[in-house]
């Protein structure tokens, strides 16, 4: 829907992805929209390397998050959040619930 402002069509997938789960790590973006993890990985480094995103590590995922003294922060969540409206309804449920297995039994913390 935006890709022709972003550049390219993942690019917007990553956005979207983040805005709607807040987080997340590039083979569960590129799991959901059944994609190639590589040009996934390359948004999200450009998009870090650029000050939207930013990264943390949670054992041994890479977790990225919109980094929030990005300067266009607002107005970018405003956009992404209008061609959200766009989306058909059941990939914005697909995109909304956001299951995680449950931990196993007797797993250490």
């Amino acid at each position: 829907m935006i890709e022709t402002i972003l550049g390219s069509e993942n690019s917007e997938r990553v956005l979207i992805y983040i805005l709607v789960r807040e987080k997340g790590y590039a083979y569960e973006i590129a799991d959901f929209y059944d994609v190639d993890l590589s040009p996934v990985q390359n948004q999200l480094l450009k998009f870090e390397a650029g000050g939207v995103l930013v990264s943390s590590l949670a054992g041994r995922t890479r977790l990225y998050q919109f980094n929030p003294s990005y300067a266009f922060l607002s107005e970018l969540r405003e956009l992404l959040q209008k061609a959200f409206q766009y989306y058909p309804p059941e990939k914005k449920e697909r995109l909304k619930m956001n299951r995680c297995r449950p931990r196993r039994t007797g797993k250490p913390s």
